[in-house]
């Protein structure tokens, strides 16, 4: 799959494309139809599939106040759209500068200089241009003139439309089955295995300690099933604690993963932690032996989820 941070980067002789356009950020299962109406009609259409998605988030740059936390990095984003067989992703680099084209210009600067569009896909709530101002009917009107037509495609979800925002309040309320669901695969969170306290080690339950970027989305705190996957692939399955182990009357907001029946050193590596399940909330404990009852407690009822 190609990968371009810039327009200036898309070969000039790029034949014709079918563009994906949207933020993307979950890679859920709304975008997922959006990519796969694309791939679908590039294949017909005998041309290439790109999606569009923006670096950073566009609501950074012109409403930064109200700038949602995202539900991965751009790089995973970038890596999950790629799982799903897109020929190209253009990572536009969203900036003030950007954010002033109009509609017009975004067409053709983007889809029509660079892209040479044959079709646009897009959510059919899909806005774009200065203030937002274009929409859907505009989008046509202006591939009727310039050679492409628009696929809009229909929300997706039974009751509640499946969108980030969805998926963002279903994860900062510990609700990630409900997250598996809409995303079509589980919440995740990766970064690097930093040091800790050290406590569970001591405790009898090691835990990985997960270095999470700023400004990405944390489950709510309390007590997980999920799984710990390593760079190689492999899957383990896990206790995972969020929150600031109050028992200790800790203060930072951690992640932490206990590998059940490993045995290996994680500092330094970059694993990624799979939501299933929240088992309970975060608790504080009278005393050291209550919380290491909870936690066997808690194992066996991973073992029994997974």
């Amino acid at each position: 799959m190609r990968r371009w941070r810039d327009p200036s980067e898309v070969p000039e002789d790029w034949g014709r494309s079918v563009v994906a356009i949207g933020v993307f950020d979950g890679v859920h299962l709304g975008h997922r139809a959006i990519v796969a109406r694309a791939i679908e009609a590039a294949r017909s259409l005998d041309a290439s599939s790109v999606v569009v998605t923006f670096d950073p988030h566009p609501a950074r740059v012109v409403r930064p106040e109200a700038a949602p936390l995202l539900l991965g990095s751009v790089p995973e984003r970038v890596e999950l759209l790629a799982s799903l067989g897109i020929d190209a992703v253009l990572v536009l680099p969203f900036d003030r500068e950007m954010s002033s084209w109009t509609a017009e210009e975004f067409v053709q600067r983007l889809l029509v200089s660079r892209l040479h569009a044959r079709r646009v896909v897009v959510g059919e709530n899909f806005r774009f241009g200065n203030r937002a101002l274009g929409d859907v009917a505009l989008l046509r009107s202006l591939g009727a003139a310039d050679g492409f037509d628009v696929d809009a495609v229909g929300l997706v979800g039974d009751g509640d439309a499946v969108s980030s925002t969805l998926v963002r309040g279903l994860v900062a309320a510990g609700d990630v089955a409900g997250a598996l669901r809409a995303l079509g695969r589980p919440y995740a969170l990766s970064g690097v295995v930093v040091r800790g306290d050290a406590r569970g080690r001591a405790l009898g339950y090691p835990t990985a300690n997960l270095a999470i970027p700023a400004g990405i989305a944390v489950p709510a705190d309390g007590v997980y099933a999920g799984w710990l996957v390593r760079a190689d692939g492999s899957r383990w399955p896990a206790a995972v604690s969020v929150g600031s182990n109050p028992t200790f009357d800790g203060v930072e907001r951690r992640v932490e993963a206990y590998a059940l029946d490993a045995e290996f050193d994680l500092y330094d590596e970059r694993i990624t932690v799979e939501f299933a399940e929240r088992l309970r909330g975060m608790e504080k404990f009278d005393s050291v032996d209550t919380l290491v009852a909870q936690m066997a407690a808690d194992v066996a009822e991973v073992r029994r989820k997974l």
